[in-house]
């Protein structure tokens, strides 16, 4: 198994773990009240979509991720879904030594 599959696996886990935060205008409410440590970004995402995530997250410098497809991360979700955030600490830590 790679690590973007555990990386996905670990998505799945912190959904069923209710720290995955998902949908535009809630991840962007996260983001604003700095309770995010990292957003995911489906690549495929529409462009007024990525703007409006990656200038968000620029200013209250929050890290994102394009590394999967809205596909990949609405099967890790269970929801189809373009932008996810992830709201704990120990789930942030290990996507991050993951990627």
């Amino acid at each position: 198994m790679n690590n973007q599959q555990r990386l996905l696996n670990l998505l799945g886990l912190a959904q069923r773990a209710g720290k995955v935060i998902s949908g535009e205008e809630q991840v962007i409410k996260a983001i604003q009240h700095q309770e995010v440590h990292i957003v995911f970004l489906a690549h495929d995402a529409a462009s007024n979509l990525t703007k409006k995530v990656q200038d968000k997250s620029q200013t209250y410098q929050i890290e994102v991720s394009n590394l999967f497809s809205t596909q990949e991360l609405s099967l890790a979700v269970g929801r189809n879904r373009k932008v996810l955030a992830i709201s704990d600490a120990g789930f942030t830590k290990k996507m991050r030594s993951l990627m």
